[in-house]
């Protein structure tokens, strides 16, 4: 029995000087990002302003943690509060980065108002936990009123940030979905899906965690909210991996979003003339072999505005204009393969001579039209 005891005993003092360790990571992390950031001149005039803003935010978290472990200034609780600064300035910040980065929109002071409910909640945790002296703190610990406090805290918190989620992703979603729309070629959101999966992960914890509290194991919960911090210090790591991987990803960008068409002064007959125009275009001019093809351009091309077009596609064609230009890059592809150039590409070599610039795209596309594989299609035929 008392074996037993030293190995767990054991097990969780390894844990423990882990579990520090990559806060500590996590932390020097933070402070290196936010140095190139403040101080690099290219890099500020790049970046998205939420994600530096999210660096700081993960910092500030991540430096009560540093504070009470490293016990530089004694062992003060304070230190560990000075951690409950972060939480509801997280969520907010996650969803103003994710909304302005596929939006293509800059800061705008109105988006300040989202993190009022975070002001609010420092207000309270300064006033309530760091400005009282320990004898009052002890007195309220003694009526069981702190860990009351805590867990209200903790749970409006825990909503809090669940909502900027299920915001954020709500984003993505829009924004992966209306690409369709105005792009004819397929670009990488894999880093905010990713990105948003790794919140969520974090999130399951916190649940986790403040679900055990609630039952009344104070000890488990008080030992397990480190992993908040692990949690939190694997995101900063994520964050720098990308920035150094791909640092276009944190740029602002911006498309052409289509404006909605109600004003369109075009009737029927205008509609049935641009439908045969845009077909004669589609074959004599070929505009889907630019693998980069967007709606705009093709609309410029056609002489009607971007709306226009998009009304013509939907009422007319009944395709988007993702799948609209790819039914024509399917067909060009069919028709090199039937010519000397197929004995020497391979079939995404004729995809790329057709307008694909995914290999992806190209499989499910020519599946979504065929019914059946490329190399199933050419055994039948």
């Amino acid at each position: 029995m008392l074996a037993s005891y030293f190995k767990l005993a054991s097990f969780l003092l390894v844990m423990e000087i882990l579990v520090n360790q990559l806060v500590y990571f996590g932390f020097f992390q933070s402070l290196l990002l936010l140095g190139v950031y403040l101080f690099s001149v290219k890099n500020r005039k790049n970046i998205n302003g939420y994600i530096a803003f999210l660096i700081f935010v993960l910092f500030i978290g991540l430096l009560g943690r540093v504070l009470y472990v490293s016990q530089i200034f004694g062992a003060n609780f304070r230190f560990i509060t000075l951690s409950e600064f972060a939480i509801l300035l997280f969520g907010t910040t996650v969803f103003l980065f994710t909304k302005s980065s596929l939006n293509g929109r800059k800061f705008v002071v109105k988006d300040l108002i989202h993190y009022i409910p975070g002001i609010v909640y420092i207000l309270i945790v300064i006033f309530y936990f760091m400005i009282p002296s320990d004898e009052v703190i002890v007195a309220r610990i003694e009526r069981g009123e702190l860990y009351t406090v805590v867990s209200i805290l903790v749970g409006i918190g825990l909503v809090f940030n669940c909502v900027y989620w299920v915001l954020s992703l709500r984003q993505f979603l829009r924004f992966r979905s209306g690409l369709k729309n105005e792009l004819s070629y397929t670009i990488k959101t894999q880093f905010f899906l990713n990105f948003l999966i790794a919140i969520g992960i974090c999130l399951l914890v916190w649940i986790g965690i403040y679900l055990t509290s609630l039952f009344g194991n104070e000890t488990i919960e008080r030992d397990a909210r480190k992993f908040i911090w692990l949690g939190i210090a694997f995101i900063v790591l994520f964050i720098a991996y990308y920035g150094m991987l791909a640092p276009d990803l944190f740029r602002i960008q911006s498309f052409n979003h289509t404006q909605k068409y109600s004003q369109s002064k075009l009737n029927n007959t205008d509609l049935d003339i641009l439908k045969t125009q845009l077909e004669q275009m589609m074959i004599a001019k070929k505009p889907y072999l630019n693998n980069k093809l967007m709606k705009a351009e093709l609309a410029s091309m056609l002489g009607v505005s971007n709306p226009e077009l998009a009304r013509l596609l939907n009422e007319r064609i009944g395709m988007n204009f993702f799948d609209f230009v790819n039914y024509y890059r399917i067909k060009e592809f069919i028709s090199l393969a039937k010519t000397d150039k197929a004995k020497e590409l391979t079939f995404f070599g004729l995809a790329q001579e057709a307008g694909f610039n995914s290999k992806t795209t190209f499989n499910k596309s020519f599946k979504n039209l065929m019914g059946v594989a490329p190399s199933e299609y050419f055994l039948k035929n």
